[in-house]
């Protein structure tokens, strides 16, 4: 069994999916996926928001009594990473491939790290939107991940599924300046 951990910052699009398959359609043994999601920690977030902003002095006492706003805010978040992971998942498999997956709520590089030992992952792959700041710092998780691990690591760029549907709608072409003509 070969395992492939993937790393993805949204659900996978069906043309991620396929696009991840065709990589190992020469494998000689079976392949399975790990599909790994990183959840947002609300809490956290709006803590250090307001730690950053210089105003915890202020807040801080206040977030005791939107603690309840705050789980409510997570559960969502952890739903929504569910039905990404579940649906991202359900792809793969609907391509004839093992898969499984769950979220994380650590950082994403430790989670990647905790489950490609976990799996024994003999690979990594990390699919995200462009970031070009963190990736030109070397910040991003592709960059991060190549530090932490000892196995191959990709970083392939998401397709837009909501972008490319809206480019051609119709018999109509959008061009680059966002002018519609017809085909």
């Amino acid at each position: 069994m070969y395992d492939v951990v993937l790393l993805v910052e949204q659900e996978l699009s069906e043309p991620d999916a396929k696009r991840v398959v065709e990589l190992h359609n020469d494998m000689p043994e079976p392949v399975t996926y790990h599909v790994l999601v990183p959840c947002h920690n609300a809490e956290a977030g709006v803590e250090a928001s307001i730690s950053a902003l210089g105003t915890a002095d202020l807040y801080g006492p206040g977030l005791a009594g939107q603690r309840e706003d705050l789980a409510e805010a997570q559960k969502a978040i952890d739903t929504e990473a569910k039905g990404c992971s579940g649906r991202s998942v359900q792809r793969l498999r609907d391509l004839g491939q093992h898969a499984e997956g769950g979220i994380s709520h650590d950082r994403p590089i430790d989670a990647l790290v905790a489950t490609v030992q976990a799996t024994q992952g003999q690979e990594v792959i990390i699919l995200t939107r462009p970031h070009i700041v963190a990736e030109f710092f070397h910040l991003d998780w592709t960059t991060s991940a190549r530090r932490h691990l000892g196995v191959p690591v990709l970083h392939l760029l998401e397709h837009d599924a909501q972008k490319a549907g809206s480019v051609r709608q119709q018999g109509r072409v959008s061009d680059a300046a966002g002018e519609t003509r017809d085909q």
